[in-house]
């Protein structure tokens, strides 16, 4: 027998290795299924963060954990049953409650929920047009665009503690001097702005919409810059106006953006808590503290049932924004 004779076995064995196999599994797979092998890691990193707490913030909610958590009971759904029915809200500071009493505007704006979605909707919204505006502005060539951009920045740099410092002295009644021009002009209540659940409100929609209006135009315009220009030469050449031009190709193609703007945007603003905090330390009204529902952190079984329900609703906003841009979504 030869030596190549002898050495085929061997050289079969190889070429058949775990190592082989494994490539040639690799060779076999769809794009779409190396796509997802490529980002198995990422969905792993991403239940370890976010997917395991979320679930241990709901076993948690399934407790009651006494005052001095000297005994925990399992409950099971009571947390909720009693959150949702208006049990709980004897627990909650400054007189809040989680859902709204009745259908008046007192009842409404003393709600925890109601208040974060109107925030929610509102700063979302006003960010959104606002920082389109921006981004618009900025996608064109003009004279000192680079120091527009880095002044357009400024507020998304500043801290939160100092951006709630600012507005705190902005609208304090007593040393505040943007309190007297909004009181006459019937925005704010005319004394004690920080102590009126909508002034207080309305003040910190402002102070968030200041602050990430720079994020929104930021997101938009790296959209508005991946448009091919040559688009825009065919349209003036067929005679679009500004306005054509924009409907047609502008908003259809930076659809997608801003759709992915929004949904980081909403998030962020359905869990908002640092400029809360910080404006409500630096006054004695209890209720603004607990203007929004992530900053109850009394009654660990009720606070982790407040989180998990609002978990829950930023998952609804999420998936709708998903459904609403289709396959252009994330």
């Amino acid at each position: 027998m030869s030596a190549d004779t002898a050495a085929e076995p061997a050289r079969e064995s190889r070429q058949s290795g775990p190592v082989v196999v494994f490539l040639r599994w690799l060779e076999n797979l769809s794009d779409t299924q190396y796509a997802y092998l490529l980002l198995t890691p990422v969905f792993v990193l991403l239940g370890i963060v976010a997917i395991y707490p979320l679930l241990r913030t709901f076993e948690l909610s399934l407790y009651a954990v006494s005052t001095d958590l000297s005994s925990v009971r399992f409950v099971g759904l009571d947390n909720y049953v009693a959150l949702f029915t208006g049990e709980k809200n004897r627990f909650l500071p400054g007189g809040t409650t989680f859902l709204p009493t009745g259908f008046d505007a007192a009842s409404l704006l003393d709600s925890a929920l109601v208040i974060t979605l109107i925030f929610a909707v509102a700063s979302v919204l006003f960010e959104t047009l606002i920082g389109l505006g921006q981004a618009l502005v900025l996608d064109q060539d003009f004279y000192g665009r680079r120091w527009v951009r880095a002044a357009i920045i400024i507020p998304w740099a500043v801290p939160i503690v100092i951006q709630g410092m600012m507005f705190f002295l902005m609208f304090d009644s007593n040393v505040g001097f943007a309190t007297p021009i909004l009181a006459d002009l019937g925005v704010v209540a005319p004394t004690n702005t920080l102590n009126d659940t909508v002034s207080a409100t309305f003040i910190i929609i402002v102070a968030d919409i200041w602050k990430t209006s720079a994020f929104m135009a930021l997101l938009i315009l790296a959209g508005l810059q991946s448009i091919n220009r040559n688009l825009y030469d065919v349209a003036r050449v067929a005679g679009a106006s500004k306005w054509q031009q924009f409907r047609y190709i502008t908003l259809p193609l930076i659809l997608p953006t801003i759709g992915v703007a929004v949904l980081f945007r909403s998030v962020q603003a359905m869990r908002v808590y640092g400029i809360i905090d910080t404006v409500s330390s630096c006054t004695v009204v209890p209720s603004l503290s607990c203007m929004v529902v992530s900053t109850f952190n009394t009654h660990e079984g009720t606070s982790a049932a407040i989180a998990f329900v609002t978990a829950a609703i930023i998952g609804v906003v999420v998936m709708g924004i998903i459904l609403w841009q289709g396959e252009d979504a994330i």
